[in-house]
């Protein structure tokens, strides 16, 4: 399935923005104050958005399985042991330490984070402070 095309406002009334030149139909972000593009009203071409690419059988299947996407710790502990994760952007520095331990406890794999590694950067980090706070209170 082939994805929807935007095109750049007004691209029909001149050549030069693509009209009887595919080569130039190309996208613009639209930024003037009065844009009906930009301002997204009903009746106007629709702006690209987050998803418009993709859809879901057109991810790449790992292992047969689709990635599931986690952002929080209640979401990891629903899945099964040997599944693909993916941690949302979203997600904190604190609530992804927690992830990364349960899902080397798990055994689920974490495509954008290297969970050992991650959390023995953290219990260093840790180790470190806590040892700050023993030397300044001597």
């Amino acid at each position: 399935m082939k994805g929807k095309k935007f095109l750049r406002k007004s691209w029909r009334n001149h050549s030069k923005l693509g009209y009887g030149r595919k080569k130039l139909q190309k996208w613009r972000k639209a930024k003037g104050r009065h844009n009906k593009i930009r301002e997204q009203n009903k009746g106007h071409p629709s702006r690209p958005k987050t998803g418009f690419r993709k859809d879901r059988s057109q991810v790449n299947l790992i292992q047969g399985k689709f990635p599931v996407i986690i952002n929080n710790v209640a979401e990891l502990e629903k899945m099964q042991n040997n599944e693909i994760a993916i941690i949302a952007g979203k997600v904190g520095n604190k609530n992804r330490l927690e992830i990364a331990k349960k899902a080397i406890e798990k055994k689920i794999k974490i495509l954008n984070l290297n969970a050992e590694k991650f959390v023995r950067k953290f219990e260093k980090q840790n180790a470190k402070t806590t040892e700050k706070v023993k030397h300044e209170t001597k």
